[in-house]
Protein backbone atom coordinates (compact mmCIF):
# COMPACT_ATOMS: atom_id res chain seq x y z
CA UNK A 1 0.00 0.00 0.00
CA UNK A 2 1.40 3.73 -0.51
CA UNK A 3 1.43 5.90 1.84
CA UNK A 4 1.76 8.92 0.08
CA UNK A 5 -1.76 9.78 -1.70
CA UNK A 6 -4.63 11.40 -0.23
CA UNK A 7 -6.52 7.78 0.56
CA UNK A 8 -8.55 7.43 4.62
CA UNK A 9 -6.09 6.43 6.94
CA UNK A 10 -6.95 4.38 9.90
CA UNK A 11 -5.62 3.29 13.12
CA UNK A 12 -5.96 -0.21 14.31
CA UNK A 13 -4.87 -1.23 17.35
CA UNK A 14 -5.13 -4.81 18.61
CA UNK A 15 -5.01 -5.56 22.36
CA UNK A 16 -5.06 -8.58 24.37
CA UNK A 17 -8.37 -9.65 24.34
CA UNK A 18 -9.56 -12.95 22.43
CA UNK A 19 -11.25 -13.02 19.29
CA UNK A 20 -8.29 -12.55 16.49
CA UNK A 21 -10.30 -14.27 14.05
CA UNK A 22 -12.76 -11.01 13.99
CA UNK A 23 -8.96 -8.77 13.54
CA UNK A 24 -8.25 -11.42 10.72
CA UNK A 25 -11.65 -11.25 8.92
CA UNK A 26 -11.46 -7.19 9.38
CA UNK A 27 -8.48 -6.93 7.48
CA UNK A 28 -9.67 -9.56 4.21
CA UNK A 29 -12.84 -7.52 4.49
CA UNK A 30 -10.88 -3.82 3.85
CA UNK A 31 -8.52 -5.52 0.81
CA UNK A 32 -10.61 -4.34 -1.18
CA UNK A 33 -11.38 -0.92 0.16
CA UNK A 34 -9.05 2.15 -0.24
CA UNK A 35 -8.02 3.14 2.76
CA UNK A 36 -4.41 2.96 4.65
CA UNK A 37 -4.18 0.38 7.59
CA UNK A 38 -1.32 1.33 10.61
CA UNK A 39 -1.55 -0.76 13.01
CA UNK A 40 -0.23 -0.64 17.19
CA UNK A 41 -0.16 -3.65 18.98
CA UNK A 42 -0.12 -4.28 22.59
CA UNK A 43 2.15 -7.08 24.11
CA UNK A 44 -0.62 -9.08 25.50
CA UNK A 45 -1.73 -8.80 22.11
CA UNK A 46 1.05 -10.08 20.49
CA UNK A 47 1.01 -13.06 22.41
CA UNK A 48 -3.04 -13.75 22.47
CA UNK A 49 -2.46 -13.39 18.30
CA UNK A 50 0.39 -15.88 18.41
CA UNK A 51 -1.85 -18.15 20.44
CA UNK A 52 -4.57 -17.97 18.71
CA UNK A 53 -3.38 -17.58 15.28
CA UNK A 54 -0.20 -18.88 15.29
CA UNK A 55 1.72 -15.86 13.91
CA UNK A 56 2.35 -12.68 14.88
CA UNK A 57 1.63 -8.56 13.95
CA UNK A 58 3.85 -8.35 11.11
CA UNK A 59 3.01 -11.14 9.34
CA UNK A 60 -0.82 -9.64 8.82
CA UNK A 61 -1.93 -8.69 5.31
CA UNK A 62 -3.40 -5.31 4.65
CA UNK A 63 -1.14 -2.73 7.56
CA UNK A 64 1.12 -0.88 5.91
CA UNK A 65 2.91 0.22 8.74
CA UNK A 66 3.29 -0.80 12.48
CA UNK A 67 4.12 1.33 15.30
CA UNK A 68 5.63 0.36 18.77
CA UNK A 69 3.10 0.56 21.79
CA UNK A 70 5.70 2.23 23.44
CA UNK A 71 6.30 4.60 20.73
CA UNK A 72 4.93 7.98 22.08
CA UNK A 73 6.80 10.09 18.96
CA UNK A 74 4.73 8.32 17.04
CA UNK A 75 2.21 9.74 14.10
CA UNK A 76 -1.06 8.38 16.24
CA UNK A 77 0.19 10.16 19.30
CA UNK A 78 -0.54 13.81 18.05
CA UNK A 79 -3.76 15.21 17.50
CA UNK A 80 -1.72 17.01 13.71
CA UNK A 81 -1.61 13.55 12.33
CA UNK A 82 -4.01 12.88 9.46
CA UNK A 83 -6.08 9.75 10.51
CA UNK A 84 -9.72 9.58 9.86
CA UNK A 85 -10.52 6.68 12.12
CA UNK A 86 -9.56 4.29 14.96
CA UNK A 87 -10.89 0.99 15.74
CA UNK A 88 -9.34 -1.32 18.94
CA UNK A 89 -9.69 -4.90 18.11
CA UNK A 90 -10.18 -6.96 20.38
CA UNK A 91 -10.17 -4.50 23.17
CA UNK A 92 -9.36 -5.39 26.30
CA UNK A 93 -11.07 -4.30 29.74
CA UNK A 94 -8.18 -3.06 30.77
CA UNK A 95 -7.88 -0.62 27.27
CA UNK A 96 -11.36 0.42 27.67
CA UNK A 97 -10.92 1.38 31.57
CA UNK A 98 -7.70 3.24 30.36
CA UNK A 99 -8.90 5.15 27.58
CA UNK A 100 -12.18 6.54 29.88
CA UNK A 101 -10.09 7.24 32.52
CA UNK A 102 -7.79 9.41 30.03
CA UNK A 103 -5.19 7.54 30.72
CA UNK A 104 -2.12 7.41 28.28
CA UNK A 105 -0.38 4.19 29.23
CA UNK A 106 0.78 3.39 25.51
CA UNK A 107 0.38 4.02 22.37
CA UNK A 108 -3.09 2.37 21.99
CA UNK A 109 -4.32 4.37 24.89
CA UNK A 110 -2.75 7.97 23.53
CA UNK A 111 -4.14 7.43 20.03
CA UNK A 112 -8.06 6.74 21.08
CA UNK A 113 -7.31 9.80 23.20
CA UNK A 114 -6.25 11.34 20.30
CA UNK A 115 -8.91 10.29 18.61
CA UNK A 116 -11.84 11.35 20.94
CA UNK A 117 -9.88 15.09 21.76
CA UNK A 118 -9.71 15.62 17.79
CA UNK A 119 -13.82 14.47 17.22
CA UNK A 120 -12.60 11.62 15.09
CA UNK A 121 -14.44 8.23 14.82
CA UNK A 122 -12.92 5.86 17.76
CA UNK A 123 -14.87 2.38 17.73
CA UNK A 124 -14.15 -0.02 20.53
CA UNK A 125 -14.58 -3.85 19.48
CA UNK A 126 -14.73 -5.08 23.42
CA UNK A 127 -14.63 -8.70 24.23
CA UNK A 128 -15.40 -9.88 27.45
CA UNK A 129 -18.40 -11.73 29.29
CA UNK A 130 -19.96 -11.51 31.66
CA UNK A 131 -19.66 -7.55 32.22
CA UNK A 132 -19.28 -6.10 35.56
CA UNK A 133 -20.24 -2.84 36.59
CA UNK A 134 -17.13 -1.57 36.24
CA UNK A 135 -17.17 -2.50 32.92
CA UNK A 136 -20.44 -0.98 32.03
CA UNK A 137 -19.77 2.22 33.60
CA UNK A 138 -16.50 2.68 31.62
CA UNK A 139 -18.71 1.79 28.33
CA UNK A 140 -20.73 4.60 29.26
CA UNK A 141 -17.79 7.07 30.09
CA UNK A 142 -16.45 5.74 26.61
CA UNK A 143 -19.78 6.45 24.40
CA UNK A 144 -20.23 9.83 26.46
CA UNK A 145 -16.94 10.90 25.31
CA UNK A 146 -17.63 10.40 21.38
CA UNK A 147 -16.44 6.81 20.99
CA UNK A 148 -18.72 3.88 19.82
CA UNK A 149 -18.72 0.58 21.45
CA UNK A 150 -19.34 -2.25 19.23
CA UNK A 151 -18.72 -5.22 21.40
CA UNK A 152 -17.90 -8.65 19.03
CA UNK A 153 -21.25 -10.03 19.04
CA UNK A 154 -21.91 -11.27 15.77
CA UNK A 155 -25.53 -11.72 14.19
CA UNK A 156 -26.87 -14.43 13.02
CA UNK A 157 -30.03 -13.08 10.77
CA UNK A 158 -27.65 -13.87 7.91
CA UNK A 159 -27.54 -17.39 8.21
CA UNK A 160 -23.50 -18.21 8.47
CA UNK A 161 -22.38 -21.78 8.17
CA UNK A 162 -18.37 -21.51 9.76
CA UNK A 163 -16.63 -19.35 11.97
CA UNK A 164 -15.24 -17.48 9.41
CA UNK A 165 -18.36 -16.43 7.87
CA UNK A 166 -19.53 -15.25 11.51
CA UNK A 167 -16.71 -13.41 11.92
CA UNK A 168 -17.35 -11.66 8.58
CA UNK A 169 -20.51 -10.55 9.40
CA UNK A 170 -19.24 -9.32 12.07
CA UNK A 171 -16.56 -7.20 10.03
CA UNK A 172 -18.95 -5.94 7.97
CA UNK A 173 -20.95 -4.49 10.92
CA UNK A 174 -17.65 -3.13 12.53
CA UNK A 175 -16.53 -1.54 9.11
CA UNK A 176 -20.45 0.52 8.81
CA UNK A 177 -19.69 1.72 12.44
CA UNK A 178 -16.47 3.38 10.78
CA UNK A 179 -18.21 4.76 7.53
CA UNK A 180 -16.54 2.75 5.48
CA UNK A 181 -18.25 1.34 2.33
CA UNK A 182 -17.10 -2.41 1.71
CA UNK A 183 -18.26 -3.81 -2.03
CA UNK A 184 -20.66 -6.86 -1.87
CA UNK A 185 -21.66 -6.72 1.86
CA UNK A 186 -24.74 -8.04 2.76
CA UNK A 187 -27.67 -6.86 4.49
CA UNK A 188 -30.89 -7.66 5.88
CA UNK A 189 -33.56 -7.74 3.83
CA UNK A 190 -31.46 -7.41 0.58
Amino acid sequence: MDDSSSQARLILGITGASGMIFLKSFLNTLADVDIIVHGICSEAGIKVMETELGFYPGDLHGVAKWFEADDFAAAPASGSSDYSSMVILPCTMGTLAAVAAGLTINLIHRAADVMLKEKKKLVMAVRETPLNRTHLKNMLAVNDAGAVICPIMPGFYLQPKTLEEVAQIYSWRLADQLGIKIPKRKRWGK
